[in-house]
């Protein structure tokens, strides 16, 4: 580990004149402090913000819920609100990394993960993630666990988080607040698919703090959930999963949210099967012929093609288990 400086904010002030000065904010340190381990991460200054007023969750005035950026996982999963509203970003999180991660790590870092890829870990091997023109040894080397939606020429690592699909799916906002005041982006537009500059991969300013995700008001009565296919059932990251909320109204249904997750570069939403489904009636037959568009556009490597049929598998099973037509 390099050395640094390590300072501990009192309040949003201070981080944000922190942040300016190129110092990077810590609170749980789940990843962060791994990656700084393996070198892959060489920060000169680390921002601890872990005592700022960022651990509420709020139902906003429109009907939606709001998640301060420093509430852990294991709290959001916990919270009653979020169980009651959303119960696909509970599941989620109670399907992320172990019982003891979950309980320091914070919805802000979540999103914030970097991926799991072994090439960019190891600072050894080829990555244009963390050394931008290097290459990408994953294109010809083991690539199962990679993605097959969002890739580039330049890179092929799925991206790790679990929550991230839910909220992707949700069509949530990123609450920013940096130098400039304060902005929202689009949960969409947050995570940056690679292109041929992999190594930016959040659409954050310079000092930029997340203070909060944002999911808005749905239609109700709204059925949510997550599933989750892995190698192992504890402490393991997704092959493939698939966040699906579905209103459904006098026997249609009116509102469709589907994204997933283990198979891109970022939590890939799946507006194809979202189109199949709107203003149709829940059946067996209709799960299967959404599902067959869930993995439009993609380009599986040598390692990766079983996820093409595993993601249609799951998005299908998902949608029978919300859909009631298990």
């Amino acid at each position: 580990m390099h050395p640094f400086s390590f300072t501990k904010a009192e309040s949003t002030r201070e981080a944000l004149n922190a942040g300016r000065r190129g110092g990077r904010y810590i609170a749980g340190g789940t990843t962060l402090v791994d990656l700084m381990r393996e070198t892959v991460e060489r920060p000169e200054m680390l921002v601890d913000i872990s005592d700022l007023p960022l651990r509420e969750v709020t139902v906003t005035e429109r009907g939606g819920l709001r998640i301060g950026a420093l509430v852990s996982m294991a709290e959001t999963a916990a919270n009653r609100k979020v169980r009651t509203m959303f119960p696909v970003v509970s599941e989620s999180l109670e399907l992320s990394a172990s019982a003891q991660l979950r309980h320091m790590a914070t919805i802000g870092g979540n999103i914030m993960q970097r991926t799991r890829c072994t090439y960019f870990r190891d600072v050894t091997a080829d990555c244009n993630k963390r050394e931008p023109g290097s290459g990408c040894a994953a294109l010809h080397g083991f690539n199962r666990m990679h993605a097959i939606l969002g890739t580039s020429d330049s890179c092929v690592a799925a991206h790790p988080s679990d929550v991230a699909v839910a909220f992707g799916a949700l069509e949530a906002t990123v609450h920013l607040l940096g130098p400039d005041g304060e902005r929202r982006v689009p949960f969409a537009d947050f995570l940056l698919e690679p292109g041929s500059t992999p190594n930016r991969e959040q659409a954050l300013r310079k000092g930029e703090l997340i203070t909060a995700v944002e999911i808005p008001a749905l239609p109700r009565p709204l059925r949510s959930g997550y599933l989750k296919v892995r190698d192992r059932q504890s402490y393991e990251f997704a092959l493939t999963s698939a966040a699906v909320a579905l209103h459904v109204r006098g026997g249609v249904i009116r509102e469709a949210k589907v994204a997933a997750g283990g198979v891109g570069t970022v939590p890939w939403k799946l507006p194809a099967v979202e189109r199949h489904l709107i203003g149709e009636r829940p059946s067996d037959a209709l799960w299967k012929a959404a599902a067959e568009q869930a993995a439009t556009g993609a380009r599986p490597l040598s390692g990766n093609r079983f996820k093409v049929e595993l993601l249609k598998r799951t998005v299908e099973r998902q949608l029978r288990i919300v859909g009631g037509t298990k």
